[in-house]
């Protein structure tokens, strides 16, 4: 991914959404090329405004779904207790 055009604007872009609270977590899956996030959102459209923002929209990033998840289990609050 590193290698890709416009990698350094685009990381930044997502560290801040990471720093912002937006994406909870986020990476590639397997070997497909494909990321997957989980992000902080009041609604799809507030999902796909935000990312519309990023360097890599229209050109590397296309928002494949979004999907609502309800998480009733999170173990990493439990770390560090």
């Amino acid at each position: 991914m590193e290698e890709q055009s416009n990698w350094t604007a685009h990381a930044s872009f997502m560290d801040g959404l990471v720093d912002d609270g937006f994406i909870v977590l986020g990476g590639p899956l397997a070997e497909d090329g494909r990321v997957a996030h989980a992000v902080e959102a009041d609604s799809e459209d507030a999902v796909r405004t935000t990312l519309a923002r990023d360097p890599w929209s229209e050109s590397h990033l296309l928002v494949d779904s979004i999907e609502p998840w309800t998480i009733r289990l999170d173990g990493r609050r439990a770390v560090g207790v």
